[in-house]
């Protein structure tokens, strides 16, 4: 099949690797007809190349039809369609009956002491193949899938349920944004995007969203979000002005490790990507820093007492905290990966609606096909040619 591989540094290519097939009981064989780039798959892209291997299938936002099933793969059948969680999770274990599939006691990878494996993030997560590609081996099918209706409406109506959904479900979830409070979202990427639109559709009363591409800031305006532009406005003072000078109930943070406005930090990455692995893989584990200018802008954002809900991705562990300004404050953090099957359900009620509540079909700028994946991925980095979302397709 064709898939999209990791080569090195800012170098992907889509090659022809071998077909996946059932390996264990509850496997599931998923041909898929659409797949997206996540900001996160950007992180792989430039920064996490010391825990990848040249040929690493990447991908984690995926949906398709099932074309075959092992034994133990529960109600799950052949010609299902179906979208792909980005977690691989059993629904059975201790965190799972909880409601933290991200830390799934089946998938996770002890041997890096980390969550529930992911699809195609890196040996930290499993280093399981991901959905980049014409078909997609999914462990824990018999809990993991989530079938959807095969009522001809396009891939983006459902798509979006394999993580930006549920990520931005959670961030506002998290953010405890009272009813016709106030909430900031930093980052108006596609988790960012729908982190406003829930955030509004769950009863916020004001909700800002702080970006500094035109197409972004205008794709939140159309949806009913107040813009603020991080390059032109003082955002801190127009934030204090909209909220009676206190700030807001509370922030999204949905940009992470590589924010922009972190020279040194940036510089520190970039030198760290450049090392052999067999240096840059400890470094980063030990000593790894994340653009913080996002963080920081949140803590000095966010209203006494407030929340801030991190769904951006952060991978540092050296990372200074202005602790002093946060316990002054009363601050409180929440963040994690998304534990995507605890929200899926209700989501795909919102989604199914044919009023579209939450906007999902205008979300993708870009249909490509899995071919120009490269092409696609700097693209995205770039923020070019007006790229929120891109999908690509596997058969055109």
């Amino acid at each position: 099949m064709r898939a999209l591989t990791w080569q090195g540094r800012e170098h992907v290519s889509v090659e022809t690797v071998p077909d996946p097939r059932i390996e264990e009981p509850n496997d599931a064989i998923v041909r898929v007809t659409s797949t997206a780039i996540c900001g996160s798959d950007l992180h792989l892209y430039g920064v996490l190349g010391a825990f990848l291997d040249s040929g690493d299938v990447l991908g984690h936002e995926a949906m398709g039809v099932v074309e075959e099933v092992g034994p133990l793969a529960g109600n799950l059948r052949v010609g299902d369609r179906v979208v792909v969680p980005f977690g691989i999770a059993c629904g059975q274990c201790w965190m799972c009956t909880h409601g933290l599939q991200s830390q799934c006691e089946t998938t996770q990878v002890t041997a890096e002491d980390s969550g529930a494996a992911l699809f195609g993030y890196t040996k930290l997560y499993g280093q399981v193949p991901g959905g980049q590609a014409e078909y997609l081996r999914v462990p824990q099918a018999q809990y993991g899938p989530v079938v959807v209706p095969d009522d001809g409406a396009p891939d983006e109506r459902y798509l979006y349920l394999s993580d930006v959904l549920p990520t931005a479900w959670q961030a506002v979830e998290y953010a405890q944004v009272p009813d016709g409070g106030s909430v900031v979202v930093l980052g108006l990427g596609p988790i960012g995007q729908m982190a406003a639109r829930v955030a509004a559709h769950r009863g916020a009363g004001l909700v800002i969203g702080v970006d500094l591409v035109p197409e972004r800031l205008a794709m939140a305006a159309r949806h009913g979000v107040t813009v603020l532009d991080s390059e032109r406005d003082d955002v801190l003072a127009a934030v204090r002005d909209l909220t009676e000078g206190r700030g807001p109930d509370a922030v999204i943070d949905a940009v992470g490790m590589e924010a922009h406005g972190s020279p040194v930090a940036e510089t520190m990455q970039k030198a760290v990507s450049f090392l052999p692995d067999v240096v840059g893989k400890p470094l980063t584990q030990r000593a790894g820093v994340d653009r913080l200018a996002a963080l920081y802008a949140a803590i000095d954002l966010a209203r006494r007492g407030g929340v801030i809900s991190l769904s951006g991705v952060y991978g540092g562990v050296r990372d200074p905290l202005p602790m002093l300004r946060l316990f002054d404050k009363q601050v409180t953090i929440r963040q994690g990966q998304a534990n995507v099957r605890r929200w899926t359900d209700e989501l795909l009620r919102l989604v199914a609606d044919p009023a579209d509540p939450l906007g999902v079909l205008d979300l993708r700028t870009h249909r490509w096909p899995l071919e120009r994946a490269a092409e696609a991925y700097a693209m995205f980095q770039r923020k070019d040619d007006g790229c929120v979302k891109v999908v690509l397709d596997p058969a055109a």
